[in-house]
């Protein structure tokens, strides 16, 4: 293999790696919030042992986040430095404020919240984990933005005797609508994971016996918080659809598998192709739906892929990108917008049925109930992974959309060699961290609720050193 194909392989699989642990970070820290107010408000012993056990999680993951996150800026500087040369400039910004300015909110107000339980008056402690969670979105908004410009590039200019590009409005770059739409869906979506957490936790440890009455509350909680996220997750991912129509039609055309342009464009649930992917074969579709989920029109017209590579063609001819494919991978691109989206449909119902065994007083009960909790987690979790695999390969042949190819935005001097060996030092310490990781969660749920209490937390006096609360 290459060493353009090898650092595309690391940058993906690090990627999706780390992105396991953001959404639960982005939606639990949120949670955990809630709990803690619950508490406050009503002094109900029942709300700090959840917010203790919940808090206990939202840590491991978040630790294990940060760990994994550092890993991808070193390859922006190893594998991908022509792209860091021609858009570092505004690619930089808003990851470099995220740094200063939002990680430093969240990782900063966490620890006053990890080790201010009995240091801290009970409102000004609680005040510490919503500002990390605030943090969080911030970070998140950032990181974004900086995505979205590679998506739909804006607030730049390409100065002539460099070839590379300079920014000219910070603002627009942040404010752009790629960027906003993109924050609310991923929110959402991660709300959806984390709302799908906390309850199948809980409805596994109601199942197993262990504090039934009180995991009760955050069985209900977490179900409730994934149908509203799901709602929300479809309407924004409507907003965002319509946008990428115009946008990057290509990638909606690859994600329909519609290879030439209707008007009255019927939605594929099933497709199969030509092995080569360029021609399809056999669909099942629900009629116009895609063209008014594209264009709002249930007779809108929807470009396909045909007329698109046809267009893009002619369009870049004179830019030495002559020869080049302008379709992404159609079966990566139509399946992982279906995985994404069936994932976190089943996410929602099973959320429902959770709401429905409990009517009445009732307790989710039976061993399909039992089993579908011990790994309902992982199913959203996946969705949102394959939405991103989507948005990613997608874009293909552009890392910056009709400004950059992926092709000439690897470093010229990394060698197979040289990313094969980064490649197996970094599966070999996530292997790792995937263990301790994974070891520590089950540890965490099968211990059950910590026995705290109120008084437990008092503040005490100014020569009581800190202490670790978890």
């Amino acid at each position: 293999m290459s060493a353009l194909d090898l650092a595309r392989w690391q940058f993906g699989i690090t990627t999706v790696y780390h992105f396991l642990f953001v959404p639960i970070t982005l939606g639990t820290s949120f949670l955990v919030a809630i709990m803690q107010t619950a508490w406050v408000r009503t002094g109900d012993d029942a709300w700090l042992r959840l917010t203790k056990f919940f808090g206990k999680i939202f840590l491991i993951n978040f630790a294990m986040g940060v760990v994994t996150g550092i890993v991808q800026e070193f390859q922006f500087g190893m594998n991908w430095s022509e792209y860091s040369r021609f858009v570092g400039d505004i690619f930089g910004a808003p990851l470099a404020v995220e740094g200063l300015l939002a990680f430093f909110l969240e990782s900063t107000f966490l620890g006053l919240w990890i080790f201010g339980w009995d240091r801290l008056p009970k409102k000004l402690h609680l005040a510490t984990i919503w500002l990390a969670a605030v943090g969080t979105t911030f970070s998140a908004y950032f990181i974004l933005a900086a995505n979205a410009f590679m998506q739909h590039p804006v607030g730049f200019t390409i100065n002539p005797e460099t070839h590379r590009a300079e920014m000219t409005d910070f603002f627009q770059v942040l404010t752009q609508n790629t960027a906003v739409i993109a924050y609310l869906h991923t929110m959402a979506s991660a709300f959806l994971v984390s709302g799908t957490l906390v309850a199948a936790v809980s409805a596994f440890l109601m199942m197993k016996g262990k504090d039934a009455v009180v995991m009760r509350k955050t069985l209900s909680m977490g179900a409730v918080v994934v149908l509203i996220a799901g709602v929300a997750v479809s309407l924004t991912g409507d907003m965002d659809s319509k946008i990428m129509v115009k946008q990057q039609p290509m990638k909606m055309a690859a994600a329909e598998a519609l290879y030439n342009t209707e008007s009255g464009a019927g939605f594929s649930v099933f497709s199969i192709g030509t092995l080569d992917g360029e021609q399809e074969t056999f669909a099942i579709k629900v009629p116009k739906l895609l063209s008014y989920l594209a264009t709002g029109d249930v007779n809108g017209e929807v470009k396909g892929i045909n007329d698109l590579e046809a267009e893009y063609t002619k369009t870049y001819a004179s830019t030495g990108l002559s020869g080049t494919q302008f379709m992404p991978n159609i079966p990566i691109a139509y399946w992982s917008f279906r995985f994404m989206i069936g994932l976190g449909m089943i996410a929602v119902l099973w959320a429902l049925w959770m709401l429905w065994s409990m009517r009445g007083g009732r307790e989710p009960k039976g061993k399909l109930a039992y089993r579908t909790a011990t790994w309902m987690t992982l199913l959203p979790l996946f969705g949102i992974s394959f939405g991103w695999m989507f948005t990613e390969f997608g874009r293909q042949p552009w890392i910056v959309f009709g400004q950059m190819t992926t092709a000439s935005a690897v470093s010229p001097t990394v060698t197979s060699l040289d990313v094969i060996i980064s490649m197996v030092l970094f599966t070999v310490l996530y292997g790792v961290l995937a263990v301790i990781e994974v070891g520590l969660l089950l540890k965490t749920i099968n211990q059950g609720l910590p026995e705290v209490s109120s008084d437990d937390v008092k503040v005490v006096g100014d020569n009581q050193p800190l202490t670790f609360a978890y």
